[in-house]
């Protein structure tokens, strides 16, 4: 079996120097039907390699209990297959514009700041995950035939924490379950960074966008032997809701990886290709140079304007890095596959019925409390969704205003059944006041757990309580609403409330879809990859088939979600559309 060791200067296989050309793929954002042309158009950009997150949260929702964590060796697998070498990063803790960073919600709720630590509850945790987790990767080590050669400890650590125990510990714990390959860190190139996130004895590389020359000399005043490797080239970026698109030029870019390579050393771009943040699983983060201001939730697409697009279609971007790599390789490089089938004759189609949001929330919710104060999302065992918080207003009393203290992220409210508006911030104030004996909804929406920063870890929900004037309305009766909890099964029990059509195909909601589920069904001749729109949708969720697509909202940049052609099926598919905002007015659905 072949060897892979870090050498002084160079990564070394059997002994002969390597140069690793790496690019992120994040397996669990991209259809698994799909993995074989992704890593295709990788090797064709010109790499040998692929470098994968993991995240705890998708596979551990409750404590103990456990998703498909099997996927991860099925894409090692696929990666082993495609010709190219693998790069794991298994967390705890990930980043990657992920919701919470990979950490799930039921860790945090009780834990807060002490996760990333040496915390000894936390590490009983990361030690039970770790070991039902990693013989995915131990089995699959190049040692072991397997195409594995890099395993990280931890990530970014230098840019959250200096707990140097934690660092050892989370090491050695990757060598107790069984990783041989070598170990790394990766950190961005400044010293506090470096200093706080390194391990004596463990290669530490760098993570940047530019001016690698500069990066390396920091990265070499820290490690002064050991090959140079930019664990993460940031060719692209991500969006923000209600921000402009961010793009990068792509003859910047491609000067940026040559300067990379004329220093001699390894390269992962991030991202070679993104993919899609499914099901809600994506981030936020917060403004400020601390990363500590106003929420800034990220949007479903993680397309990062990587060289490989969202729909798996080459860019200008990969023609110019394929030109740049193509002097690297051993021989020519292999023809770029042909693009995914796509949907034929655009179709469209209205809503068949809808049921209001307190019908979604009295079949599909969890138990409802009653508490003195409004619990968390976490105490609620809401992940991803939202929750009603409900109070009554005492009375007789003259109309004061109605506010929110720790409002995390964002609430719809009705008065007596009525919209009254809608709250964002932690501190925010209904615009008109609010009667005694009214009764109030808050319909509190997640919009992303940080992801990076001091901020990671924080609850969401109401974290602090509800006022009229200055007073604390207690008695709160709350209900949360899991985005896992829409399955076929569920959905077929709610009482859709079928409406006379106004001229669109298959009838539609007058006005457009109201705050709750609407249902369409789209007749696809032949399925293929396709873009879904809902022209006059505000903000929420929808599922084609079953498979949720993710977060839409008016706010842009993104406008449309991307359907994986292995979601569709000849013939007629089912859309679930989930709006939470009274504004929305979503006549119909279209893909094309």
């Amino acid at each position: 079996m072949s060897e892979f060791v870090v050498g002084d200067e160079d990564f070394l296989l059997d002994g002969r120097p390597v140069r690793l050309l790496s690019g992120a793929l994040h397996y669990f954002r991209v259809h698994e039907e799909q993995w074989a042309h992704r890593l295709g158009m990788l090797r064709a950009m010109g790499l040998n390699c692929v470098e994968t997150y993991v995240p705890w949260n998708l596979y551990e929702p409750a404590p103990g209990r456990y998703g498909d964590v099997a996927a991860l060796g099925r894409f090692l697998d696929a990666v082993a297959a495609a010709g190219l070498w693998a790069v794991v990063r298994p967390g705890p803790y990930i980043c990657a514009e992920w919701e919470n960073g990979g950490l799930p919600h039921w860790l945090t709720g009780p834990l807060g700041r002490r996760v990333r630590t040496e915390d000894a509850e936390y590490l009983g945790h990361v030690e039970r995950w770790f070991r039902r987790l990693l013989p995915q990767v131990v089995e699959r080590q190049l040692g072991r035939g397997g195409p594995v050669l890099m395993v990280q400890v931890e990530n970014e650590y230098g840019s959250y924490g200096s707990d140097a125990g934690y660092l050892r510990r989370m090491a050695g714990l990757l060598r107790e379950c069984g990783v041989e390959v070598p170990l790394f860190t990766s950190d961005g190139p400044e010293d506090h960074m470096l200093t706080g996130g390194s391990v004596p004895g463990v290669l530490a590389t760098a993570n940047f966008g530019s001016g690698a020359r500069e990066a390396f000399a920091t990265l070499r005043r820290h490690q002064p032997a050991g090959p140079l490797m930019c664990m993460e080239f940031w060719c692209g970026w991500f969006d923000h809701w209600g921000t402009e698109h961010v793009g990068r030029d792509a003859a910047d870019a491609a000067a940026t990886l040559r300067e990379i390579l004329e220093c001699g050393a390894s390269v992962n771009l991030y991202m070679a290709h993104g993919g899609t943040s499914f099901a809600g699983w994506a981030g936020a983060n917060r403004a400020g140079r601390l990363h500590d201001g106003v929420l800034r939730p990220t949007v479903t697409s993680y397309d990062y304007d990587a060289p490989v697009d969202e729909a798996g279609l080459p860019t200008e971007k990969f023609w110019r890095f394929r030109e740049v790599l193509a002097a690297y390789a051993d021989g020519p490089l292999p023809e770029v596959p042909e693009p995914p089938v796509r949907i034929g004759a655009p179709v469209a189609g209205g809503f068949d019925g809808s049921a209001p949001l307190d019908a979604v929330l009295a079949e599909l919710g969890g138990p409802e409390t009653v508490t003195p104060v409004p619990p968390t999302f976490e105490e609620l065992d809401v992940d991803r969704g939202l929750v009603r918080y409900r109070v009554t207003v005492p009375g007789p009393r003259q109309p004061y205003p109605l506010s929110v203290t720790g409002l995390r992220d964002r609430a719809v409210v009705y008065v007596d059944g009525r919209p009254a508006g809608c709250l964002d911030g932690a501190e925010a104030e209904l615009a008109e006041p609010v009667a005694g004996g009214a009764v109030v909804d808050l319909w509190v929406e997640s919009l992303g757990r940080v992801n990076y920063g001091p901020r990671l870890a924080e609850p969401k929900g109401i974290t602090g309580g509800i006022r009229h004037e200055r007073q604390y309305l207690h008695g709160v009766r709350a209900r949360g609403l899991r985005l896992d909890a829409f399955t076929a099964e569920a959905v077929a029990k709610l009482p859709l409330e079928a409406v006379p059509g106004d001229g669109v195909p298959g009838g539609a909601v007058p006005g457009g879809a109201r705050p709750g589920l609407s249902v369409a069904r789209l007749r696809v001749a032949a399925p293929g990859d396709a873009w879904l729109r809902l022209p006059g949708g505000g903000r929420g969720f929808v599922w084609v088939n079953g498979f949720c697509l993710g977060r839409y909202w008016n706010a842009g940049p993104q406008e449309a979600l991307f359907v994986p052609g292995p979601v569709l099926v000849a013939g007629e598919n089912e859309v679930w559309v989930l709006e939470l905002d009274p504004a929305g007015a979503a006549g119909g659905v279209e893909l094309a």
